[in-house]
């Protein structure tokens, strides 16, 4: 014969958590702050300020994910902890995935329904960004860290690159190339998005050409590892006896 449980049942619809909101999900979530922080109806220049604000500090939030998965990357490759690095990696790469992937809502907002709201940000531009700033920082840091790892374990990346076998360093190098590729993918796509609402040959609310945004698109995080690619393809070429 079963006997009943003598522990009290809980009450589920009790609120654990202190702090503001009408249940646990929002203290914990501070969704009252979180749902604040954008401008008001009154405030609005256009509707479409709601849309446009959201897809930035959504992006902003993104970022700062990525960005502490790339610093905890590069300390656990300090470590020689490659396994740890490229989980961090795969990670950071799908936060930046994210916010590539939701450029395509500002594809809704009209190129004169964004100069309406234009006003409202004043001098802003998404080169003050600080979650891209620190994309930049923790970039170069990851990569001056790569390096030095390939050098104290004198690492070969051509030989890497050409065993049948696919071991942890190939791994990592891959992980590095798809992180460096989705933010390549971005600034693609944020530069289509541009020039596709201000047009060519246009001005930036920070006094610079649009077209200039072109220019950064293809920089790169690490450039040996672009490099061992195209060295790939010479020595291929030249064993092969491939015309170029």
């Amino acid at each position: 014969m079963n006997k009943k449980s003598s522990i009290p049942p809980h009450d589920f619809s009790q609120s654990l958590l202190s702090g503001e909101g009408k249940n646990d999900y929002e203290k914990y979530i501070r969704t009252e702050t979180l749902l604040s922080l954008q401008r008001t109806k009154e405030e609005w220049l256009h509707r479409d300020e709601l849309l446009f604000q959201i897809t930035h500090q959504s992006s902003e939030l993104w970022l700062k994910l990525n960005n502490e998965e790339i610093i905890e990357a590069t300390c656990a490759l300090k470590e020689h902890k490659i396994y740890l690095a490229i989980a961090l990696i795969q990670r950071a790469t799908e936060c930046i995935h994210l916010i590539t992937e939701q450029i395509n809502i500002l594809n809704h907002l009209t190129p004169w329904s964004f100069l309406t709201i234009r006003p409202a940000f004043g001098t802003g531009s998404g080169v003050e960004s600080p979650g891209w700033r620190d994309v930049a920082i923790n970039g170069r840091n990851l990569n001056a860290q790569f390096n030095h790892y390939i050098q104290h374990t004198k690492t070969d990346l051509m030989t890497i690159y050409t065993q049948p076998a696919q071991n942890e360093v190939f791994n990592l190098c891959e992980a590095l190339i798809k992180w460096d590729e989705q933010i390549m993918e971005w600034r693609m796509r944020h530069y289509n998005m541009v020039i596709r609402t201000l047009g060519h040959k246009t001005v930036g609310t920070k006094g610079t050409l649009t077209d200039a945004m072109a220019q950064r698109i293809f920089m790169k995080f690490f450039p040996t590892l672009w490099d061992i690619r195209t060295q790939l393809t010479e020595r291929f070429t030249a064993q092969n006896n491939y015309a170029q």
